[in-house]
């Protein structure tokens, strides 16, 4: 286990902004001072791009980027669970990206993973982790392909996250497919699987889509997609509380941008390739908000480049935090968050936490405890100082 130092961040939480963006309100109440900081809890992980628990269990899993997963256990990585690197190809933005515990885990040991192939295509596959304790090497016979999508083009914008809606259904966030500017066109294309956040339904295999996705039936659309006009979501999550979907996804050039709409609110464009966060793209184009679902808030790259989306803390341990969104951006290393009111981010803050390094992905565990996780292999919770 790394030492327990803990990086102190103290601040007013009415008082700060954080980075320009769409998301403007008036300046909250007076809040008491509050002192939060990251405590390391493990080192030594390959490129970890994910942290999770399953459904009604206490261990945490660790996503390392060239193929495995591993269980972290006071501290200690373990041996892997999985070890699919064989059939991984892993480098810059490819690799092992994320993992969703069925529903119910408990029950059938399933697990679905994201990865791009040798051939760097996105797949997405199942596994059977017996009671989450299987041997090294020992689930790779229960593989399953749940789906494939070609993405051969470019190597980079290979979205990522897997993730269970509280309606059951598994919903999976892809890139554009790479390149700069969208060239394959995948953002505004709904016949294309790139640049979407998809919704399946993985209860039993060949996957079925649920009849209420907003394209099913209609010619020329992919049924499986639930939103588009998304550049590479690098994280979404819902919040079980207030029911929202909460979408980070990398910019171009110039703007990171975070979208909070209601979970079930399917159909909606969010403006990749026209819209880059809250301007009109490319730069000095004219384009026409109508029918966009404008960023909440977004900010440039004088303050990073590279959005890391994170989750809405719901953990007992830091009550006065509870509600508010916490994010990171690769090259800034900072943490910030804000809490939704009446529509409006408000109490934007930056909570002045920069000494962990790269924050490239977050995950929270069995008691909603959240965690960064740096690209130097480091594993950190969120604490009180």
């Amino acid at each position: 286990m790394g030492s327990y130092a803990i990086f102190i961040a103290s601040l007013v939480l009415a008082g700060c902004g954080g980075g320009g963006g769409s998301g403007s309100a008036t300046t909250p109440p007076p809040a008491p001072p509050l002192k939060l900081g990251f405590a390391a809890v493990a080192s030594g992980f390959d490129s970890p791009t994910f942290l999770a628990s399953p459904p009604e269990g206490t261990d945490v899993y660790v996503v390392e980027q060239p193929g495995r997963i591993r269980k972290l256990v006071n501290g200690v990585p373990q041996a892997p669970v999985l070890d699919i690197s064989g059939r991984v190809s892993s480098g810059g933005e490819r690799g092992m990206l994320s993992l969703a515990f069925d529903p119910q885990f408990a029950a059938n040991g399933n697990v679905f993973v994201y990865f791009t192939d040798p051939n760097g295509d996105i797949a997405v596959e199942r596994f059977t982790l017996p009671g989450g304790l299987a041997p090294p090497g020992g689930t790779e016979s229960t593989a399953v392909r749940v789906l494939t999508i070609s993405h051969r083009a470019f190597p980079n914008h290979n979205g990522g996250q897997l993730q269970f809606g509280l309606d059951g259904m598994l919903y999976i966030g892809t890139g554009d497919g790479g390149g700069g500017g969208d060239p394959l066109g995948s953002g505004q294309s709904l016949d294309t699987l790139l640049g979407k956040i998809l919704r399946i339904d993985v209860t039993s295999l060949p996957y079925k889509v649920p009849p209420d996705n907003p394209f099913v039936g209609q010619a020329g659309k992919r049924p499986e997609i639930w939103a588009f006009g998304v550049r590479n979501p690098w994280r979404f999550s819902f919040d079980d509380t207030t029911r929202s979907l909460y979408i980070a996804d990398v910019g171009q050039d110039n703007r990171e941008e975070v979208d909070v709409v209601a979970a079930g609110a399917g159909g909606l464009n969010y403006g990749w390739n026209l819209w880059e966060g809250a301007t009109c793209y490319p730069p000095g184009a004219s384009c026409n908000s109508a029918g966009i679902t404008m960023p909440l808030i977004d900010y440039d790259h004088s303050d990073g480049c590279s959005i890391t989306g994170g989750y809405v803390y719901r953990g007992l341990a830091l009550p006065e935090i509870a509600g508010r969104y916490f994010y990171s951006d690769f090259c800034g290393g900072w943490l910030r968050s804000f809490l939704v009111t009446e529509g409006v981010a408000v109490e934007r803050t930056d909570w002045g936490i920069t000494q962990v390094g790269n924050i490239q992905s977050f995950g929270i565990d069995s008691a909603n405890e959240l965690y960064a996780l740096t690209s130097a292999g480091g594993v950190y919770r969120l604490v009180r100082q």
